[in-house]
């Protein structure tokens, strides 16, 4: 057999086949087999069937064609692991030469993954924000905690933004009650906006017993859209009163004896949260930076997969809450237009920045050892709620693993650029990322417990492939459409076409 490649553009290849009859022949002897015991002639048992016999029944050219779409997958994988073709989607497979004792050509068009030419990690320069805490910051914590800790105290004086108040609460349209829309001592925080539009402008400077009358515009229910008016009845008001700032607060709230404890603890845990939103935020500029430098064309196939995995599981989500498509977009304030060109854009972001890792993690011939590969485990089955020898066999029954493989060898290449990279504060200053780090000897009874869950086949490490959502919705590649010397494999062949 022999393969030629054809480059079509930089994310599409074309492979030309040409395989001598003599190499179809234990293809065609298969297929032969196979008919002898599916077809039935009278006069001989099932499986005997001579060959001559099935032509008569049913065609030399009928068998000829079934033996080279049994070959096919086979015939196509050998070429693209030849040619070591990085395939992402299906190939369109068309057969362009073939006769009885004559060679077989056929060609194969697919999208590949893109070359990547990346730049020097050292030259790489970011600007973050910088991880200090303002005095600001901490007493603006230290009140939201006075404010969990505040009670409510009645008071005899108007409504006032802030104030908690029971209510009594009806509506109407033209007149026609609405049955669904009464409540009887409702509780509500004035001015938290969380109710129905207008209600805070109707009680503020109400009194207990006072009734207040409003119009707003229904947002859900039958009268979706239509003008209600809505009374409320203030049968209550209460303020919130918060505690003293002090050693005797400082006790109540947490575990240190004095003020001053509890706001050195305030802030070290501030710093420590910033510390974390700087990583994040380095992460995204090297990302935005590398999309900048690097020109990664995106494959049409893998960029439509992608679209319809996050249109897949947009519907998911709306269907979960219970709205549609065009009332989540008008809550963005965005047309159908301005949205798909929003996810459009996400979408191939995300892609490139996945092929770049990827070059990465091939560049630097960065690995995954078992340990690291439990601990991730061990964390998300801890996040999942779940027992990890549980998460652990769900991982293994399917392309989780895979996927799970390629998630943390991509995370790992990141946190190598930022190693690299020069990152700086906005006041130049020099920033030393909080990059997290392997633990040493943590959960290895943990590890040990659930390695055996996994077999050292599942545990060896695929090649960088594209996220689990890229993959699914690029196609299944051939190269796993490959069959037996029978050609009684259980995948289906490429789709072609005789000419």
């Amino acid at each position: 057999m022999k393969a030629t490649k054809e480059t079509l553009s930089p994310t599409r290849v074309k492979l030309t086949v040409e395989v001598p009859f003599d190499e179809l022949k234990p293809s065609v002897d298969a297929t032969y087999r196979k008919l002898a015991r599916q077809v039935r002639v009278s006069g001989f048992r099932p499986g005997k069937v001579p060959p001559r016999i099935l032509d008569q029944r049913l065609g030399r050219g009928v068998i000829l064609d079934e033996a080279i779409q049994e070959a096919l997958p086979r015939l196509y994988s050998e070429a693209v692991q030849a040619e070591e073709v990085d395939v992402l989607s299906r190939p369109e497979v068309d057969i362009t030469e073939f006769a009885d004792g004559v060679q077989l050509v056929f060609t194969a068009e697919m999208d590949v993954r893109p070359e990547v030419t990346l730049p020097e990690f050292g030259e790489l320069e970011l600007v973050v924000e910088p991880a200090t805490v303002t005095d600001e910051q901490v007493e603006e914590h230290l009140t939201n905690l006075r404010d969990r800790f505040a009670v409510l105290k009645p008071v005899e004086r108007p409504v006032q933004e802030g104030d908690f108040v029971s209510l009594d609460l009806s509506a109407s349209v033209d007149g026609e009650a609405i049955e669904d829309a009464t409540a009887t001592g409702m509780s509500y925080e004035v001015g938290s906006g969380n109710l129905i539009d207008g209600i805070d402008e109707a009680i503020t400077g109400a009194s207990d017993g006072d009734e207040r009358t409003f119009d707003t515009e229904l947002l859900a229910g039958e009268y979706a859209g239509r003008t209600a008016q809505v009374t409320a009845v203030v049968r209550g008001v209460k303020e919130k009163e918060l505690p003293e700032l002090d050693d005797d607060f400082a006790t109540t709230a947490s575990e240190f004896d004095t003020l001053e404890e509890l706001r050195a603890d305030v802030r070290t845990r501030l710093e420590s949260n910033r510390k974390v939103e700087q990583l994040g935020e380095a992460r995204d500029k090297m990302l935005d930076k590398l999309i900048e430098l690097v020109e990664v064309p995106v494959p049409d196939s893998v960029l439509a997969g992608e679209l319809e995995a996050r249109e897949h599981r947009l519907g998911h989500e709306l269907e979960h809450i219970g709205t549609d498509r065009a009332t989540y977009l008008e809550t963005l304030g965005q047309s159908a237009e301005e949205f798909d060109a929003e996810v459009r854009s996400s979408a191939g972001k995300a892609i490139r920045s996945q092929f770049i890792l990827d070059a990465v993690i091939d560049a630097e011939s960065i690995g995954l050892d078992q340990g690291e590969l439990m601990e991730q485990i061990l964390m998300r089955a801890q996040r999942a709620g779940v027992q990890p020898d549980q998460y652990a066999q769900q991982l293994a029954q399917g392309e989780g693993l895979t996927a799970l493989m390629a998630d943390v060898l991509r995370t790992k290449a990141l946190f190598l650029l930022l190693e690299n990279a020069k990152v700086v504060d906005t006041e130049g200053n020099a920033v030393e990322l909080n990059l997290p780090r392997r633990p040493s000897g943590e959960a290895e009874d943990d590890v040990r417990d659930i390695s055996d869950e996994l077999d050292a086949e599942e545990l060896e490490v695929p090649a960088a492939a594209p996220s689990a959502e890229v993959t699914a919705a690029a196609g299944d590649e051939a190269t796993a459409t490959a069959t037996d010397a029978d050609g009684e494999g259980d995948s289906e062949p490429p789709a072609s076409e005789t000419k």
